[in-house]
């Protein structure tokens, strides 16, 4: 099968899998997932399966990046922060989608990959840290969405802070227990609190602290 044939394949298996929002279809069809994964798994590109890219990471599953990107809700006048950003192809989906979007990826590889990447395709709307993801991005919020790529052990109470109330927040947690039994959460920051929606079960590496060369 072509990459042409693979990814309008892959279209119809993310309108059946429940991806019906217009503008993030119109977004992921813009998006060449081909180029955001190793050369020798090119032709595994389409599939809708997350692939390795390297340091323990993968680029997730379309299917996982449309139905968080819907769930997100992202208008284009919005400030979002990503956290986690991989191989790029996340942000590269958003981007299109909102104002402006600020992404941290504690990898420097792969950080110095995605930069790359966004100049290729001149996405000018990213500003990108290289660092720990899990204290947020404090001097550019509040974020009118947040969007996580990397599973917590609950909700991070830094990132809630750095939430604009009315803001959401998509991110997958793990069950203390067992990191691989994880939710998908939208949160929403109110002014009494947070309101929390299940979104079903994902899968997602965990989200680890620190700073890495």
């Amino acid at each position: 099968m072509s990459l042409d044939e693979g990814r309008a394949q892959l279209i119809l298996e993310l309108r059946r899998g429940g991806v019906d929002d217009a503008r993030v279809m119109a977004a992921m069809e813009n998006v060449s997932r081909e180029a955001f994964v190793p050369d020798a798994l090119r032709e595994k590109a389409y599939e809708n399966i997350a692939l390795p890219i390297g340091h323990h990471q993968t680029i997730s599953q379309p299917l996982t990046v449309g139905l968080m990107t819907q769930a997100l809700q992202v208008g284009d006048r919005m400030k979002v922060l990503e956290i986690g950003t991989g191989s790029g192809y996340q942000s590269s989906v958003l981007a299109p989608l909102c104002r402006r979007l600020y992404t941290i990826e504690r990898f420097r590889e792969l950080f110095e990959l995605a930069e790359q990447r966004f100049a290729e395709q001149r996405l000018t709307n990213i500003t990108t840290r290289c660092g720990d993801g899990s204290h947020g991005w404090k001097e550019q919020a509040p974020f009118e969405r947040i969007i996580v790529t990397a599973a917590a052990h609950d909700v991070p109470p830094l990132l809630v802070e750095q939430l604009a109330i009315g803001g959401i927040m998509v991110v997958p947690v793990s069950d203390g227990r067992d990191e691989h039994d994880q939710r998908l959460l939208r949160v929403t920051r109110t002014d009494e609190g947070i309101e929390t929606e299940e979104l079903g079960h994902t899968r997602f590496v965990p989200l680890v602290e620190g700073d890495r060369p």
